[in-house]
């Protein structure tokens, strides 16, 4: 792997100091800048060494604990390997902290994330990317309509809940994007089912979004987490074909 240094860094924003995992490339080069949205299980290990991995591609990448605001990350115990009952139990603990972080706070959060980025010497000058995972996806879709002169391309995997009848559904957001879109979902994923995934991609087409949806068959909700059960190395693997492609068209494009 390319020399890649990671630190941990603190990042203001409206609701204190959220703490973020930094992974650039060695030599302190900029380089566009990557900001990710973690799954609920959040800053952890697997997580840390993906952003090396995407870090390693030629990017400079932000990853922040989505709950600062209950404490420094890991703000409840996740267990090594996430099985069926580690989930449930650490969703029950989890459940204040998924409360509390409301489309408005995490917009605003996501804001911050995006002028510190800016502000990094690692960091190339023009947008960013936003990546997401899991709730992290539709956070992605909203920091997206939220700042359209600041974001050029948003990926988002295994996302649930993105096309729902709510008055805030990350959906509704197309209609304010200008970055390209990418969307891998799961298809054994029932926080997405058929009908929201036709609603959504209906979204970005009526709205003219550059955009590409696709279905990992057999995938479940999860597949590119590898602590986790729901971890598909196939699909991950085509995770990171898709994710790094849509980077370089974006901010290496062909002359």
């Amino acid at each position: 792997m390319t020399d890649v240094r990671g630190t941990e860094v603190r990042v203001p924003t409206d609701d204190g100091t959220a703490d973020a995992y930094l992974a650039r490339h060695a030599d302190g080069a900029p380089r566009p800048a990557v900001l990710c949205f973690t799954d609920a299980f959040g800053l952890r290990p697997t997580v840390r060494k993906a952003a090396d991995r995407l870090a390693a591609a030629g990017y400079t990448v932000l990853v922040p604990n989505l709950f600062h605001r209950r404490g420094p990350a890991p703000v409840v115990d996740v267990p090594a390997f996430v099985d069926a009952g580690a989930r449930a139990e650490v969703f029950r603990h989890l459940a204040p902290a998924l409360e509390e972080l409301t489309p408005e706070r995490a917009t605003g959060d996501a804001g911050a994330y995006l002028a510190w980025l800016a502000g990094r010497p690692e960091t190339a000058e023009g947008p960013a990317a936003l990546v997401g995972y899991c709730m992290g996806a539709g956070l992605a879709l909203r920091a997206a309509g939220a700042f359209p002169d600041r974001v050029a391309a948003v990926a988002g995997f295994h996302g649930g809940r993105l096309a729902t009848d709510a008055p805030d559904s990350p959906h509704l957001a197309a209609g304010r994007i200008t970055a390209e879109v990418y969307l891998g979902h799961a298809d054994q994923d029932p926080s997405l089912p058929p009908e929201q995934i036709e609603r959504l991609e209906q979204a970005l087409t009526d709205a003219g979004v550059r955009h590409r949806c696709e279905v990992y068959t057999g995938a479940r909700h999860g597949f590119t987490q590898s602590d986790t059960e729901s971890y598909d190395e196939k699909a991950d693997e085509r995770h990171w074909t898709e994710l790094v492609g849509l980077l370089d068209r974006t901010f290496r494009p062909a002359s």
